[in-house]
């Protein structure tokens, strides 16, 4: 019993700690103090729980139940919402809801119909545009849109736009200067795309020797991540596993 006295009482510590350090109201302490089990499990629960990884995956998934019975609820709360205030912020939400769905004309409808007065420069309204002109492969249209958030933005979403840039490039058939972005993006984008399409583009140019080089440097690195990086790069991985000869 006194061991595992010290051991609530250490739990105890722990919490009151965690309470102090990032500024709970100072009545935790208390709770967690004069109640030793019950205190430490509430503070747990009400304080810690929802900001762990378990928590947002366990409202991830609720959120996706929820969908399977209504998959269209958001995409009609956001168009009731356009039709009560046409106002641009409506027009982009609706705009996220389309492009999750494919519905990649009436993205570009709504993203064109909010490039007027002061948003007709505004980076995001911009950025949403190209993106998906560019996941049309509308290449060419998508060119200047990208340039002007590279020019005129140069701190908005340095990565993303650079991605954009480098692949406009290669759907463009400029194959040097886009292979020239990709290799900057192997080691600065997030994840294993950059990687992977630095490596699918050297692939294409002929160079498969170099892009087989690629590909088995993805698939080392992965074994030494951990499984949920894995787990979230499984698109990339995949592809390269088939693409190493």
């Amino acid at each position: 019993m006194p061991i595992l006295g010290g051991i609530v009482f250490v739990i105890q510590l722990c919490f009151a700690y965690h309470a102090l350090k990032t500024g709970r109201p100072y009545w935790w302490l208390f709770v967690i103090m004069g109640f030793p089990v019950v205190g430490s499990m509430l503070y747990y629960f009400v304080e810690v729980f929802p900001s762990t990884r378990e928590s947002r995956s366990a409202e991830k998934a609720v959120r996706n139940i929820v969908k399977s019975f209504d998959p269209d609820k958001e995409l009609r709360e956001r168009a009731a919402d356009l039709e009560s205030c046409g106002s641009v912020a409506n027009r982009m939400a609706l705009a996220q809801e389309c492009l999750a769905r494919g519905m990649l004309d009436e993205v570009e409808t709504l993203y064109r119909s909010c490039l007027e007065g002061i948003h007709a420069s505004d980076p995001d309204v911009i950025h949403g545009l190209a993106n998906v002109l560019v996941l049309k492969a509308s290449y060419e249209v998508a060119l200047p849109y990208v340039r002007q958030l590279a020019e005129k933005h140069p701190s908005y979403r340095a990565i993303d736009v650079r991605m954009l840039l480098a692949e406009t490039l290669e759907g463009l058939g400029d194959l040097d200067k886009a292979l020239v972005e990709f290799q900057a993006l192997a080691d600065s984008y997030p994840g294993e795309q950059g990687r992977w399409r630095y490596g699918a583009l050297l692939k294409r140019m002929g160079r498969a020797d170099d892009a087989n080089e690629v590909f088995r440097g993805m698939l080392k690195r992965a074994e030494r991540m951990p499984g949920h990086y894995r787990e979230a790069q499984k698109k990339w991985l995949a592809l390269a596993a088939e693409n190493t000869v």
